[in-house]
């Protein structure tokens, strides 16, 4: 008679900041292997850490970079023997830190063949866990990350279209970013230029300290803001110094401004 720890099917979270894709990889992993159970789909990295204390899973599937904690983050404060897989748009340089960190990792736009590989190595670790091989990873991949990120250099100047001309703008005067269709908006005192370098990239190179994404779609100067604003329904918008218009806070985001 097969005891009830055999028969019980693998769990797992998906955590990501975006919702369209966390319901994709749930999809695919649906159709690679049946028997896995998603416990739950996480916006941020609060909700991913209730979702592992709450749920234990064995399988964390963790975007990197997420409102509140980051994947590496949330992942430090699993159980010892979750299993751990990034999702992650990073570049080549961070790809191969997880590589020399032996943690396992999937690239956005999520493949089926390389799904297909993380399925069959987590079905081999479920079947013989080691507790140390996480925690132990997750130090060396926090070391090498690290120190890419001390050592990236940070945006002082952005290139703009502005009609027919090009301007040189100083970070340090854009108010605002947002995303344009295919190109990004860029929000000074002045008026409004464009780029072609997509949000997400452009996040990379800003600083966290000073620039803060509040929506999918926004990312603020923080020295910009003049007064935060809270309706009843708990939805927060944003006054800025040097613009008239009011910037929207997602729900993922709103955590940045409870003591504003």
């Amino acid at each position: 008679m097969m005891s009830t720890v055999a028969a019980r099917r693998p769990t797992a979270l998906i955590a990501d900041d975006e919702p369209r894709l966390a319901r994709y990889l749930a999809e695919r992993l649906s159709v690679l292997w049946p028997d896995l159970c998603i416990v739950g789909l996480a916006e941020n990295g609060p909700a991913a850490e209730a979702l592992l204390r709450d749920e234990a899973p064995d399988i964390a599937f963790l975007d990197i970079r997420m409102p509140g904690l980051t994947g590496l983050e949330v992942a430090r404060r699993a159980a010892r023997d979750t299993q751990v897989v990034f999702v992650t748009a990073f570049d080549q340089y961070a790809i191969d830190a997880f590589d020399r960190a032996a943690v396992d990792y999937v690239l956005k736009p999520v493949s089926d063949a390389r799904l297909a590989e993380t399925v069959e190595r987590l079905k081999a670790r479920l079947a013989a866990p080691r507790a140390d091989d996480v925690q132990a990873a997750l130090a060396v991949l926090a070391r090498l990350t690290g120190a890419s990120a001390a050592t990236r250099e940070r945006l002082a100047w952005i290139r703009a279209s502005v009609g027919d001309q090009v301007r040189l703008i100083n970070v340090e005067d854009v108010c605002y970013f947002q995303s344009n269709d295919k190109y990004t908006s860029v929000f000074t005192v002045d008026g409004e230029a464009l780029i072609r370098t997509p949000l997400k990239e452009l996040c990379d190179g800003l600083d966290p300290t000073r620039f803060w994404q509040v929506h999918r779609g926004t990312i603020v100067n923080v020295a910009q803001i003049r007064s935060t604003d809270r309706d009843l329904s708990g939805r927060v918008t944003l006054a800025l110094k040097s613009r008239p218009e009011r910037i929207l806070v997602s729900r993922a985001y709103a955590y940045r401004f409870k003591q504003m």
